[in-house]
């Protein structure tokens, strides 16, 4: 009677305490994480999430007013961050990112790479430049950032990548061979990082469907146009930028410590690509 008496009372304790010890899991104090395009849309979601989670954020994007602003939300809630301006498509401000946060801060545990981007542009019409520097953008520069941090990371015990991918690295459509070629490459180097580099390191991606960024508003300020996405969408709207960043939240916290290697699709459901606009070909 007893031992089943202390066995009930140990159910219910447990009961009690663990779903307070699971959400423990998704808190990121004493880490330091790096953020990407955290001036506006995703990044800047991501980078208050994870600040809201304890972590100190290093934020990094081209225009520092825009960094500011971030960064006065985040103290405005007693978190910490630093503001590095930042163009991803230069190796040595990628470097100098780098530089900063480890001077500052003395440690790296997570990079969010979500700086990338490239206008629809009908095949026949890019260039090989186009192409290359799409490739850049989306690829290279988180490549190189990764590769640089990569032994701080290490050296953290549990370290966390995340990459910002696209839907459109899966989808098809017309007008997206440079930008969705580019995500389908991030989401393999993810594959790649995260089996070379595990245990050390966890790499995933985020496959992201249509979220209300700027760049989005000027496609959703169009008469029905934003209608016709949501049409496509099973979920019945468009993404968030804290859709998304909660789900960087939890692939760089503890909470996904057995995942690696994955890219989620993060998309309201949609099945395929729900851009509004049909684009020739141009071979009509």
């Amino acid at each position: 009677m007893l031992v089943r008496e202390t066995l009930a009372c140990i159910g219910r304790k447990c009961c009690m305490f663990a779903p307070q010890m699971a959400l423990e899991r998704f808190r990121l104090e004493g880490k330091v994480a790096i953020v990407t395009g955290a001036g506006s849309g995703i990044g800047r979601a991501t980078a208050e999430v994870l600040a809201e989670a304890g972590a100190r954020v290093v934020l990094a994007a081209r225009t520092l007013a825009k960094l500011e602003a971030t960064k006065a939300v985040i103290t405005s809630k007693r978190g910490e961050a630093l503001a590095v301006p930042t163009d991803v498509n230069s190796a040595n401000a990628l470097d100098e990112l780098l530089r900063a946060a480890l001077d500052t801060y003395g440690r790296l545990d997570v990079l969010i790479n979500v700086a990338g981007g490239s206008p629809p542009t009908v095949a026949l019409a890019v260039t090989d430049d186009e192409f290359d520097a799409a490739f850049h953008f989306n690829v290279t520069s988180a490549f190189h950032l990764s590769r640089a941090a990569a032994p701080h990371l290490a050296a953290s015990g549990a370290g966390s990548i995340v990459n910002i991918s696209s839907s459109m690295s899966h989808v098809v459509d017309r007008g997206f061979v440079a930008y969705g070629t580019a995500k389908a490459a991030l989401n393999h180097m993810t594959r790649l990082l995260a089996h070379e580099w595990a245990p050390k390191i966890r790499v995933n991606a985020l496959a992201v469907g249509a979220t209300r960024t700027e760049a989005l508003a000027f496609v959703t300020a169009m008469e029905g146009v934003e209608a016709g996405m949501v049409s496509k969408t099973p979920m019945g709207r468009l993404g968030e930028p804290e859709d998304i960043a909660l789900a960087a939240l939890y692939l760089a916290s503890p909470a996904s410590a057995w995942v690696t290697g994955q890219v989620l699709a993060v998309d309201g459901g949609a099945p395929g690509s729900v851009w509004p606009f049909p684009i020739p070909s141009g071979l009509e």
